[in-house]
């Protein structure tokens, strides 16, 4: 069944909608995303990923072509009229169309489109159960990765050379040290404790980071922003991610090597519990 999308203004079956071959977006990467997820037909930490679609707009200089108050109206409508019960609703914004030229346009109109991903069943992954597996890779990306652009190559790469060696997903690897994975935030725990690397510009701001940051502060759990190396992954008690569409995933192996018991850890587990029971409340 065609969706509906969201193009500039206009609600369009999806095979009507149409972005322009000179858009910034398609020819330098020059634009910013978002997704949301849904989950029972609700959006999961909107206000969030909105003031994060702010901020990335604003460190590129670019317009936001739509309100916040507008926004959560386009994504309530595509939820509806997609009939989305799990899911997720991707956004992107570009800085238009243009003739094509390193230079900024001045006067090109942002391109905003907005469509969903129906996804039976979210919350209730069969990889929460099992834990999923990652590898090390060095992090070749630019160095603002705090701004989330569609400069997503490099994460795509690093996600196929994890399928390539029958694992999941990709750590990324700095100096030394784990700067995340290639769609998500990565953490360990060892003795109790959580420990993720602190914000900059090495790693995107997440917004699952943030609520699960909280939550674990809120149920009295012990956590430390800091580095930490693939070494000290493989010898932690466990490991986790965190993303917009995974939640809190546990991690079981690295580099081929099983993290604590190989079975996702009690602090994965119970942080999933809290977060997608906290989260649901706060749903619009």
């Amino acid at each position: 069944m065609s969706r509906t999308v969201y193009l500039n203004g206009e609600y369009l079956p999806e095979e009507e909608a149409k972005v322009s071959v000179f858009d910034r977006g398609f020819l330098f990467a020059d634009g910013v995303y978002e997704v949301t997820s849904v989950l029972g037909g609700k959006l999961i930490d909107f206000d969030g990923h909105a003031v994060r679609l702010q901020r990335s707009l604003d460190e590129l200089e670019m317009d936001n072509p739509i309100s916040k108050e507008d926004l959560l109206e386009v994504h309530r409508q595509l939820v509806t009229r997609n009939e989305i019960g799990d899911g997720l609703v991707y956004l992107q914004i570009t800085r238009g169309a243009a003739d094509r030229d390193f230079a900024y346009p001045k006067d090109a109109a942002p391109t905003i489109v907005l469509f969903t991903q129906a996804k039976p069943g979210l919350a209730t992954s069969p990889l929460a159960d099992k834990g999923i597996k990652v590898i090390s890779i060095a992090d070749e990306r630019w160095g603002r990765r705090d701004i989330k652009t569609v400069q997503l190559l490099y994460p795509s790469m690093g996600k196929m050379a994890a399928k390539a060696q029958g694992a999941d997903d990709a750590w990324m690897v700095e100096d030394g040290f784990v700067t995340e994975g290639t769609s998500n935030n990565a953490y360990i725990v060892k003795d109790g404790k959580i420990i993720t690397r602190h914000l900059g510009n090495e790693i995107l701001h997440g917004i699952t980071r943030a609520a699960v940051l909280r939550f674990a502060a809120a149920a009295q759990m012990q956590v430390e922003e800091r580095p930490f190396t693939i070494e000290e992954a493989k010898a932690a008690d466990e490991a986790f991610i965190t993303s917009a569409s995974m939640f809190v995933m546990p991690v079981v192996e690295m580099d081929g090597e099983a993290i604590g018991s190989g079975a996702p850890g009690t602090v994965a587990k119970r942080l999933r519990e809290i977060y997608l029971e906290e989260s649901l409340k706060a749903a619009v």
